[in-house]
């Protein structure tokens, strides 16, 4: 058999005929509606608004969510969303799956935390692909110390004024609406609080963020509060309470990027391997050079463990007891595996890995926003250790 991104994949007892049938009709809608398009979706630095609702029409925008507001939720477990994953990370262009599923951040602190008015306004519009929901925590001042975050919402009557500035926000140009973090009482963690903000409130201004090293078609922004009125009832959960709701929207988040960049490695893998199989150098192919047959094996191994470690971090969570810290150093291992498959790979593509529209090319310039994204990988070590007890 052929060492390719399906081969390469380790048996997983968990996974059903119902399971592979998701695979089947998620991967034809992506081979058909985003593939053809995504180096010059990447290439544009925009992903076309008629995506969404086609995304919503596969059942991809509502997966896992209640079937109240226009989600599937009965029947869906940790392996849908594992295989979704999977799936988007074969497009190998990070952008357009970043800004697709941006919704996967935003709009859990709404669901888990929100009033039951908040969710009807928000989440079938949203599921729907019609509008668009966005997370807001990153400041110009600090990215992961979330507790120091600067913005501030000052309590005035039935409302809140709320005056600071947000950074790197996923979906911040396209958003309708932000889950956002601001600062009610004194500092540190217990200060903080989640709002939701309409985008088209008086005072909210944004500028786009299109100049970056990888996720070119990702919509990336800088968002502005200035003395932006927000009524009270747009409280996600309550008062000086939003670092609870910002540390329990982080576990899912953490697994879905390490689920993301374990498939990239594949991705990355399967470039390769092909490559090695076609390419000759010296009078044979590259394959039949033994150094290169052990980067490939060597990039195999990594993608094993951390397949296997990212199956034990679900099952934990299907049983009801997920680990943060096994998950933060989870997102570690799918980091640096992701990081040493792509150099493996560039190594044995040489030139043509170089050059602009391939996936591997993509790939390698995304390492960084993804060891970066969701938790460091220095943030989350420290994290771990601390949920240890050391």
């Amino acid at each position: 058999m052929p060492l390719d991104f399906d081969s390469a994949r380790l048996p997983n007892p968990h996974i059903t005929g119902e399971h592979e049938a998701w695979r089947t009709q998620l991967r034809r809608f992506i081979d058909t509606e985003i593939m053809p398009h995504a180096d010059a979706w990447d290439e544009a630095g925009h992903v076309p608004a008629e995506l969404w609702p086609k995304a919503a029409a596969v059942g991809l925008l509502g997966l896992g969510y209640p079937e109240a507001y226009g989600g599937t939720q009965e029947g869906i477990d940790s392996w849908h969303s594992w295989i979704a994953q999977e799936e988007l990370a074969r497009i190998g262009a990070g952008g357009i799956p970043a800004s697709l599923m941006v919704h996967g951040i935003g709009l859990p602190p709404v669901l888990n935390w929100g009033s039951e008015a908040m969710k009807q306004a928000v989440a079938p519009a949203v599921l729907a692909g019609q509008k668009h929901i966005a997370l807001g925590i990153t400041e110009p001042g600090g990215g992961s110390d979330v507790a120091s975050l600067a913005t501030t919402a000052v309590r005035d009557g039935d409302h809140y004024v709320v005056n600071g500035s947000k950074t790197y926000i996923t979906g911040g140009m396209r958003a309708n609406w932000v889950s956002t973090a601001v600062r009610t009482g004194g500092p540190g963690a217990r200060g903080i609080s989640m709002l939701l903000i309409p985008t088209d409130a008086e005072g909210f201004s944004r500028t786009p963020l299109a100049r970056k090293q990888g996720w070119w078609a990702s919509d990336t922004a800088t968002l502005y509060f200035d003395n932006v009125r927000v009524p009270a009832e747009q409280l996600i959960g309550g008062e000086n309470q939003g670092f609870l709701v910002i540390m329990t929207n982080f576990n899912g988040e953490r697994m879905g990027m390490a689920a993301g960049m374990e498939a990239l490695a594949r991705v990355c893998l399967e470039e390769a391997v092909t490559w090695a199989q076609q390419r000759r150098t010296f009078g044979k192919r590259l394959a039949d050079h033994q150094v290169i047959r052990h980067k490939i094996a060597q990039m195999k191994q990594k993608i094993n463990a951390t397949q296997a470690y990212i199956r034990i971090c679900f099952e934990a969570i299907e049983a009801g007891n997920p680990n943060p810290g096994d998950i933060a150093l989870l997102k570690v291992q799918a980091s640096e595996t992701l990081e040493f498959c792509a150099r493996e790979a560039m190594q044995i593509l040489g030139g043509i890995g170089f050059m602009r529209g391939s996936r591997v090319e993509r790939i390698y310039r995304e390492v960084r926003v993804n060891a970066i994204g969701g938790g460091s990988e220095e943030i989350m070590r420290d994290l771990a250790a601390r949920q240890y007890g050391v």
